[in-house]
């Protein structure tokens, strides 16, 4: 009886560790620092590719094709507001963060019954969001990072 228990504690074991050692396919993170450059900019002068124009064409063709499909990325919410004077504060945030932040970071308003809504860019990690999350946030302390539907970064 002893060894039948045994066993089966064993077997029980053996098959956790082959289960744990199943969990090694993390996919690595994505490297953003690149979005929107070609990678033959970045490579260097000295540097030969030879291939034909079909390839490149395939290529730009595919990135104009995705570059209009959402992506799961980041944005930071800075207002949401159903008040009275929820609407003129939203406008009022709105163009304050324009002229802040440039062209180069996109501004969001949007109106969801019954709230109105400010949100910042379109970062493809949460690293990237965190960078404007701090500058922003001793102006909009009440600022937070979403998880969303993004544009893809241009």
């Amino acid at each position: 009886m002893n060894k039948n228990i045994l066993l089966i504690i064993s077997c029980l074991f053996l098959s956790l560790g082959a289960l744990r050692a199943q969990d090694t396919t993390r996919v690595p993170p994505v490297d953003t620092t690149l979005v929107g450059r070609s990678i033959l900019s970045v490579m260097g002068s000295n540097v030969e590719i030879n291939q034909t124009p079909q390839v490149r064409q395939a290529l730009e063709q595919y990135t104009r094709g995705n570059a209009e499909k959402p992506i799961t990325g980041y944005r930071i919410r800075v207002f949401y507001d159903n008040g009275q004077g929820a609407r003129a504060k939203s406008e009022s945030i709105e163009r304050a963060l324009k002229e802040q932040l440039g062209q180069k970071t996109p501004v969001y308003r949007s109106f969801e019954s019954p709230n109105y809504k400010v949100t910042v860019g379109d970062f493809r990690s949460r690293d990237e969001a965190l960078r404007i999350y701090n500058a922003l946030k001793g102006t909009y302390p009440t600022a937070y990072i979403i998880k969303e539907s993004i544009n893809y970064p241009r």
